[in-house]
């Protein structure tokens, strides 16, 4: 049995604030705890019957996870170029995905630092109408390739908005969300604990999960950028209609094209919010 774990870290026990995140903080403390929750992860999914783990780094650069504390029976996809993002490595021959420290969605969340892949520059997200976080749309994205998603931990307001789009995933609350910036925290062991079983039972019963019916929808995306730059340099693209000084919309006839057309939208509007030129060598 093949699976596949995405991992973030803003839903990873202990995490309430974004400057624990950021290198001149408290960076490094929390990417050691990110790596121990995706071990739990890693073991839980052994234990419940996996034969091969591959795990994919999905926060901020994709670099976080200590490969030299990381479970020796995983591998690890690592680094930023990625065409299919926080889903590089996934396809068709694995038999499930787990979802590790991801988090509530940009525009109607108020879960723990809440955004979705790109806060600096993605205001709202939806796909054919429907405001989703990274979650939902990779899980439609793994339904494409006919991989069912079978776990999800983070604060309970992230649980809560994911189990709109998938009510049958086995789920652990790291935290209890007060406020985008603060939390009622449970402590890390007791967590990883509760991931280690609960991945476990999601594995003995991986027959009883059915992966998203996604793998021939025409997808719409509409996404609504923070700032006119980001939303008029994606336009570019000639699939790209602005739909508002800040809005955009395409349409794809399949999941997967979506997606990768998604990402590369938000790669340029990342780039476009301080000038796409800005830092060019003349």
């Amino acid at each position: 049995m093949k699976l596949f774990i995405s991992a973030d870290i803003e839903g990873i026990a202990g995490v309430s604030t974004i400057q624990q995140l950021v290198n001149n903080g408290e960076y490094q403390r929390f990417r050691k705890l990110m790596t121990e929750e995706v071990n739990a992860a890693v073991r839980g999914a052994f234990h419940g019957g996996a034969s091969e783990v591959v795990v994919a780094d999905g926060h901020g650069n994709m670099s976080n996870i200590l490969i030299e504390e990381l479970d020796p029976r995983a591998r690890l996809v690592s680094g930023n170029n990625r065409v299919m993002c926080q889903l590089e490595g996934l396809d068709e021959t694995f038999d499930g995905i787990i979802f590790i420290g991801h988090h509530g969605r940009e525009s109607d969340s108020n879960a723990v630092i809440s955004h979705t892949l790109a806060g600096v520059c993605v205001k709202e997200m939806k796909i054919n109408g429907k405001i989703i976080g990274e979650t939902e749309m990779n899980a439609m994205v793994a339904g494409a390739f006919g991989v069912p998603a079978i776990f999800i931990s983070g604060d309970d307001l992230y649980v809560s908005e994911v189990k709109e789009t998938l009510p049958e995933v086995e789920s652990v609350v790291t935290k209890i969300a007060r406020d985008r910036l603060a939390a009622e925290l449970i402590h890390p062991k007791v967590v990883n604990e509760q991931i280690e079983a609960g991945v476990s039972i999601a594995v003995q019963n991986i027959s009883s999960f059915k992966p998203l019916d996604t793998k021939d929808l025409k997808t719409t995306f509409e996404i609504e950028f923070k700032g006119p730059q980001q939303a008029s340099m994606t336009s570019t693209l000639p699939t790209v209609e602005l739909t508002s000084p800040t809005s955009i919309t395409f349409t794809c006839d399949d999941m997967v094209t979506a997606y990768k057309h998604m990402w590369g939208c938000v790669i340029i509007a990342m780039a476009a919010t301080n000038g796409v030129l800005g830092h060019a060598n003349k």
